[in-house]
């Protein structure tokens, strides 16, 4: 492991001093922004002191190991490495961080007995200083694209090794670093190690200075088998019924804004196209990307005359009783929760991959190939690149140029069963293919010699 004693040129300490005085005035304009952001989603008022550094709660005991998740997917593959890490280190205590509100509700479900839950806190040298004291951790991770330049060189001062597991970087995120290299240098060249999905994104970082050991490919193709998740889209599958017939479910998952006016736009552009819909029995599952738009998407469905049923309004532990008629016919299924994605990739024979049809990069596709979901994608899979050019490869996957073109190809799919099983068995292959990234990463940490000091109640092994 390298020491700590990176220097920085004249110009890179003014300007990280700058950048920590412009975010401490920022601070009360970003409080503004998160009690806003708490209105429509109220986990965003919790412990809001966390965010300048400022904890209320027991610290957890010296030699945890600290992991960041930003959000929802972060937190997700977060679970795939820690449950990989216990394995080595079966007595291991956890600080757990987030900056969303949906990283943190399914960050819960990680945790146990000993372990701390806190929310990131705000890149200024206070506050990074106070969560360093606060948790004093062994050793950090963060996952994918989170460098924040005064959490970088607070844990510098401090000694706390630094790695980047997963690390991605697109060339678009790349050039903009390099634009602001006096800020983005010092940063990724103090990290302790970083490990690539991909070895494009190890060029990537490597540009930028950052210590990239190796690449161990993507935690997310991990992704678990989950029963009860699969018993439920069964079980809403039995009821979604036209006629006595099952109905086909076309899911639109992660959609980000104007995708769902994207969407109608082009159905209502080729009515003969909807009247085959409509003949088919199709069930649009529709799931929005951010829970604050649940309520603009369904009036937005609503305005446009779409038939639509929430998932919301399903009465709780109704799912094996008689779903409201409303329910049964909708044209449109809004599912408007966290955290059940699994359910709706299994409930849908196929899905248009949110985010893709609009300059956004897309989203995570990997979960759908791995439930069975063959995925239809739009042009802008930059955040995915690897995974979306594997599975267009594979045959899991199409890759269309617009959302016109995207529902020619539900048609298609529609008309030709056998493709679409296919395209649902590549997916599989695909995901079984990839597997072993956590333990590739659990074990590159372990063998980086991070763990200099054993957590108190037990020591890793190897």
């Amino acid at each position: 492991m390298p020491g700590f004693s990176m220097r920085l040129s004249l110009v890179e300490r003014c300007t990280l001093w700058l950048y920590g005085a412009l975010m401490r005035l920022l601070q009360p304009l970003l409080l503004r922004k998160l009690r806003r952001r708490g209105q429509q989603e109220p986990g965003y008022l919790h412990q809001v002191p966390q965010r300048l550094g400022r904890y209320d709660t027991p610290a957890v005991l010296p030699g945890a190991v600290w992991v960041h998740a930003v959000s929802l997917g972060e937190t997700r593959a977060a679970g795939l490495l820690i449950d990989a890490l216990r394995q080595r280190w079966p007595d291991m205590r956890l600080v757990l961080t987030h900056s969303t509100a949906t990283g943190w509700a399914q960050g819960q479900s990680l945790l146990r007995p000993g372990d701390v839950q806190v929310w990131f806190p705000w890149d200024t040298p206070q506050a990074t200083r106070r969560f360093l004291q606060q948790h004093q951790p062994v050793f950090g991770v963060l996952l994918e694209t989170e460098v924040w330049p005064i959490m970088v060189q607070a844990c510098q001062q401090a000694r706390v090794p630094l790695f980047l597991v997963n690390a991605r970087l697109n060339a678009s995120s790349q050039a903009s670093a390099q634009r602001w290299s006096w800020l983005s240098g010092p940063a990724y060249r103090s990290l302790s190690a970083v490990w690539a999905q991909s070895e494009a994104d190890a060029q990537r970082l490597r540009s930028l200075g950052a210590r990239v050991e190796g690449v161990l490919g993507n935690l997310k193709f991990d992704v678990q088998d989950q029963p009860q998740a699969r018993a439920l889209a069964q079980s809403w599958r039995a009821r979604w019924r036209l006629g006595g017939r099952v109905r086909p479910v076309v899911m639109l998952a992660s959609t980000r804004e104007g995708e769902e006016a994207e969407w109608l736009d082009a159905l209502a552009a080729q009515p003969e196209r909807e009247q085959a819909f409509r003949d088919a029995g199709v069930l649009w599952l529709l799931v929005p990307r951010h829970p604050q738009r649940f309520d603009e998407v369904h009036a937005a469905l609503q305005s446009r005359g779409m038939a639509v049923f929430r998932r919301s309004a399903l009465p709780p532990g109704d799912d094996d009783g008689v779903w409201p008629v409303a329910a049964v016919q909708a044209s449109v299924f809004l599912g408007d929760s966290v955290g059940e994605m699994p359910v709706y990739f299994q409930a849908a024979d196929m899905a248009l991959l949110g985010g893709s049809f609009k300059p956004l990069g897309g989203q995570n596709l990997i979960e759908a190939a791995a439930f069975g979901c063959p995925i239809i994608m739009g042009p802008h899979t930059y955040n995915f690149a690897d995974a979306a050019q594997g599975a267009e490869a594979s045959g899991a996957a199409r890759r269309v140029a617009n959302m016109d073109a995207a529902l020619d190809q539900v048609l298609v799919w529609l008309k030709h069963p056998a493709d679409l099983a296919q395209a649902q068995e590549q997916g599989w292959l695909m995901v079984a293919q990839s597997r072993g990234a956590a333990q590739r990463c659990a074990q590159a940490i372990m063998a980086e010699g991070a763990v200099s000091r054993p957590a108190l109640g037990g020591s890793p092994t190897d």
